[in-house]
C-alpha cells in the first residue's frame, strides 16, 4: 500500500499565529493603503472567502507580495512567542507514529517556520517544508511539491483553516481536511464542501485513517 502524505498548513493550522497576523497587518494599513482591521471586522472577515477579504479591504494585489514581505519579516521577530495549536502536537506525533508521512506547504518563510518547529520541539516530525506565495491560491505550489517529491494525488491529503486550502486543494486532486480553529469560520468552510471539517487536532488521525479504507 502506498504510504499517505499529510500536508499541512502553518499559520492557524498548526501555529497559532492568527491574532498576531491580523496585528502585524493593521501596522501596515496606512503604508499599503488598505483599512484596519477591528476585532468586531475580523469575526465578519472570518467569513469571507479569501478573495472577498482582499475586496473588502480595498489593497491593490499588486502590493500583496510586498505586503507578504514584510509581514513575514515581521513575524520573524516574534516567532519566539509562538505557540502550537493545543492538542496539533499530540495529533503530529501519533499520525507519525502510525506510519504517515508529514510535510508543510505555507505561505510564510521557511525560516520562520523552521524556527517555530525547532523552539516547539516539532522539527524532527516533518519531511519537508515548502514556502510558496500565491495571492489567492496554493494550486501551483501543491502541484509543484506532489511532482518535486513524485507524490500520488490518491496518496495524499492536505490539511488547512481558509477556504483557499480547499479551493486549491480540489484543483489539484487531492483530499482536503478543513479546520475550524483557524481563520475562517466553520460555517465558510463547510461552504466550500471540503472532503472533512473537523473541530479539534485529535480528530484528525481518525480521519486519516478512515481515507486508507
Amino acid at each position: 500500500m502506498t504510504q499517505k502524505v499529510i500536508i499541512f498548513d502553518f499559520d492557524g493550522t498548526i501555529a497559532d499565529t492568527v491574532d498576531a497576523l491580523v496585528s502585524i497587518a493593521n501596522r501596515f494599513a496606512v503604508e499599503f493603503g488598505y483599512v484596519q482591521i477591528t476585532q468586531k471586522e475580523l469575526a465578519l472577515l472570518r467569513n469571507f472567502t479569501s478573495r472577498e477579504i482582499i475586496k473588502y479591504s480595498g489593497i491593490s494585489l499588486l502590493k500583496i507580495p510586498f505586503l507578504l514581505k514584510k509581514v513575514k519579516g515581521e513575524l520573524k521577530h516574534k516567532i519566539q512567542e509562538f505557540k502550537p495549536i493545543p492538542g496539533i502536537q499530540e495529533a503530529l506525533i501519533e499520525l507519525q507514529s502510525q506510519g504517515y508521512r508529514l510535510g508543510i506547504i505555507t505561505s510564510n518563510s521557511q525560516e520562520n517556520v523552521t524556527a517555530f518547529l525547532k523552539n516547539n520541539e516539532l522539527d524532527q516530525l516533518f519531511d519537508f517544508i515548502y514556502s510558496g506565495v500565491t495571492i489567492f491560491g496554493k494550486t501551483t505550489i501543491i502541484n509543484n511539491v506532489l511532482r518535486q517529491k513524485q507524490l500520488k494525488t490518491h496518496a495524499v491529503i492536505y490539511v488547512g483553516d481558509e477556504t483557499r486550502d480547499i479551493e486549491a486543494s480540489k484543483k489539484a486532486n487531492i483530499k482536503v481536511i478543513a479546520v475550524t480553529w483557524g481563520f475562517n469560520s466553520p460555517e465558510v468552510l463547510a461552504k466550500q464542501n471540503p472532503d472533512f471539517l473537523i473541530h479539534q487536532p485529535s480528530e484528525i488521525l481518525a480521519v486519516v485513517k478512515s481515507c486508507d479504507n
